[in-house]
């Protein structure tokens, strides 16, 4: 039985989930469910966690664990690609996500990808408990949201609940900060991957892409799936959403990688940015990163300090964040900057658009 949140989507034979939320209770929408023929209504939260935890008892599938301050997304669709199996669908990678997810895992599946995120302290370790995983695979450790966890090694400290919490083995690349905390928590044995190897050709630009595909063929490989099958599943690998989303407009080239930011996913898009071939200019758009504490704007002056050394002919700045930093043109806000962004943007040129999503920075390209 399949299961959503939105009475909308509700199907005969499907579930519903009512759930109490800040704008709408489900509750409410119960009845225009069962009206659409759900089978079955989940009431409330802990019914939604407790079902979960029956569910992946009851799974045969291998469940691989899945976190990091940047480049979990795209491990993850990698993983699935690799072991052609069902995981965690866009941002549910949260206390109400994961349960879904799992409660929507086929019966015949031979494993289930399950991205797990974090902004706060113990978050991980409740993710783990419904979800049981078997492998562990952490992408990085950065600073994203270091305003709740302090350090770096505070980030690296919840990471590593995942590794404390698998059943087989864990999965890390051997260049990873903070790699001798995470050597520490690892309950299984920890595979640390060289991920500049490997002999498969990544679909995306840039090294940290390399390596969150050798993350994952390590993965792939140690559960079982040749280097064939791994090459062969490549074949049409596309990212979901607003990642490094390539379009046309105003004869410009734009790279829409809006989905969210971080400082090192904001350095790692600027790097892979200056390497791709471009007739005309380069034009950086980089808006405001949150949750980054009292060393906000430090991490921002880091980020534009960098795109300044790559020799970027344009960047631009937009946010109150951004706007203090160092580059050739801000903007205090999205909806200033679109004023005049036809202006900025020349045919031929080469545009990179990246900030947190809640910047709404992909609304330039809104028609």
């Amino acid at each position: 039985m399949r299961y959503t949140f939105d009475s909308r989507e509700v199907r005969p034979g499907m579930g519903f989930v009512a759930l109490k939320g800040e704008k709408a209770d489900g509750h409410d929408f119960i009845p225009q469910a069962l009206a659409a023929g759900a089978a079955d209504v989940i009431d409330g939260l802990d019914e939604l966690q407790r079902r979960a935890r029956e569910r992946r008892r009851a799974l045969k599938a291998k469940v691989v664990g899945l976190t990091g301050s940047a480049g979990k997304t795209t491990t993850k669709e990698f993983l699935k690609a690799f072991l052609a199996c069902p995981g965690t669908e866009g941002n549910f990678n949260n206390h109400i996500g994961l349960p879904l997810t799992i409660l929507n895992c086929p019966d015949d599946a031979d494993f289930l990808v399950l991205e797990m995120g974090t902004n706060h302290p113990g978050e991980i370790k409740a993710l783990c408990d419904i979800a049981e995983p078997g492998v562990g695979v952490i992408a990085s450790i950065g600073t994203a949201h270091i305003e709740f966890f302090g350090t770096q090694e505070g980030i690296a400290e919840e990471k590593g609940t995942l590794f404390a919490s698998t059943k087989d083995f864990n999965v890390v690349s051997s260049s990873c900060n903070q790699l001798d905390v995470l050597r520490r928590l690892s309950n299984p044995r920890l595979i640390e991957v060289d991920v500049s190897s490997g002999g498969l050709e990544c679909p995306l630009p840039g090294a940290h892409n390399l390596s969150n595909m050798m993350l994952a063929y390590a993965t792939a490989r140690e559960l079982g799936v040749t280097h064939g099958e791994c090459a062969a599943r490549l074949g049409d690998f596309a990212l979901p959403g607003a990642r490094w989303r390539v379009s046309e407009k105003w004869g410009a080239t734009f790279i829409d990688d809006t989905y969210n930011a971080n400082p090192d996913s904001m350095i790692a898009a600027l790097d892979a940015f200056a390497a791709t071939p471009c007739d005309g200019r380069r034009i950086a758009v980089l808006g405001d990163m949150f949750e980054l504490g009292d060393r906000s704007l430090e991490l921002h002056k880091m980020v534009f300090g960098h795109a300044m050394s790559l020799g970027i002919p344009l960047v631009i700045g937009v946010g109150e964040m951004s706007s203090q930093c160092l580059c050739h043109l801000v903007y205090k806000s999205v909806a200033a900057l679109k004023k005049r962004f036809r202006v900025d943007v020349s045919a031929g040129d080469l545009v990179l658009i990246k900030a947190s999503h809640a910047m709404r920075l992909g609304d330039l390209l809104a028609d």
